[in-house]
C-alpha cells in the first residue's frame, strides 16, 4: 500500500456522523494522515483509524441503575457494580412504607396548555 497523500479518500471514524464514512486527507504527519474531513458532514477532526472513541461510562449512573433495579428485582448487584457504588456515595436509608405509600398517592400535575 503505498503513502496516504493531502486529498486521498480513507474510510474512518466520523466523530460527528458516528460512524465508519469516507474521509479526505487534509493534513499528513511523519507520512501518516494526522487530519482528515468528511466527505459527508465535512467536519475535520484528527485521523483515528477507523477505531470509535471509548465509551463514555458514569459510574454513578450504573450505580442508581443498580440500586433502582435491585430494588424492583429484590436480587443483589453484580460485585463489580459495588465498587462503583462505593465510590459514588453511600447508600440512603430505605424509605419507610408510610412514606412510600404517600408518594404512590400523589397525582401526577398535568402540563399547562394554551387555550386555542
Amino acid at each position: 500500500m503505498r503513502a496516504a497523500r493531502l486529498g486521498d479518500d480513507i474510510d474512518d471514524f466520523c466523530v460527528k456522523c458516528k460512524r465508519v464514512m469516507n474521509h479526505s486527507v487534509v493534513s499528513i504527519l511523519n507520512s501518516m494522515p494526522a487530519k482528515v474531513r468528511c466527505r459527508t458532514c465535512h467536519s475535520d477532526h484528527d485521523f483515528r483509524n477507523e477505531q470509535p472513541p471509548p465509551p463514555k461510562v458514569d459510574p454513578r449512573k450504573a450505580a442508581l441503575f443498580n440500586q433502582v433495579l435491585e430494588n424492583v428485582t429484590g436480587l443483589p448487584a453484580p460485585a463489580v457494580v459495588e465498587k462503583a457504588e462505593e465510590k459514588a456515595a453511600p447508600e440512603p436509608e430505605a424509605p419507610s412504607e408510610q412514606s412510600a405509600a404517600a408518594v404512590e398517592a400523589k397525582p401526577k400535575a398535568r402540563k399547562k396548555t394554551k387555550a386555542r
